[in-house]
């Protein structure tokens, strides 16, 4: 009982700074620049676990290696109080990575539904224009493929499907371990 509530607690807070660096990679490979509220948040949250890890890790290729490695390392931490209910580390690191793709799989998909609300409640927010570039690179190759039915863009049901379509074969690719 106290290891799944102290699961719940490290899952909760590593989920939100695991989620800011997973956010501050994407945006950085897809060269999107953030509103600055979005881009204080996630720089303050990560900058503390980013620039040291610069350090090690330099940006190479036009990515932020730093910050996908922060997320998996965050991922691994949360991870680690599987050891405490008796898991061995293989385990702990072959769950750690299930649940580092899972969070992008997650990730993406979160986006996808904020992009939907915003279409249906305010296509005109401050933010919409950034959710949508944050999509783009996940909605074109789609939009070639789906054509619009009437004047509907059903693009983003699509990704969904094939995010979920992912998730799953992620859960049986690591269920087979």
């Amino acid at each position: 009982m106290l290891i799944s509530i102290l699961k719940l607690i490290v899952d909760a807070a590593a989920a939100l700074l695991g989620g800011a660096l997973l956010l501050r990679f994407w945006m950085q490979a897809i060269r999107v620049r953030p509103p600055s509220s979005v881009a204080q948040f996630t720089f303050q949250l990560s900058d503390w676990l980013v620039r040291p890890l610069r350090r090690i890790v330099p940006g190479v290729g036009g990515y932020d290696w730093a910050s996908l490695i922060g997320a998996f390392l965050i991922v691994l931490v949360a991870t680690s109080v599987l050891l405490l209910a008796g898991w061995p580390g293989t385990m702990v690191l072959i769950a750690a990575c299930q649940r580092f793709l899972e969070w992008i799989l997650y990730g993406f998909m979160a986006l996808l539904v904020i992009e939907a609300i915003f279409s249906w409640v305010n296509p005109h927010a401050p933010l919409a224009p950034f959710v949508r570039a944050l999509n783009e690179p996940l909605l074109r190759p789609i939009r070639r493929v789906v054509p619009l039915v009437g004047n509907l863009d059903l693009s983003l049901l699509v990704a969904l499907i094939l995010l979920q379509i992912a998730q799953l074969l992620l859960g049986v690719a690591f269920s087979a371990r």
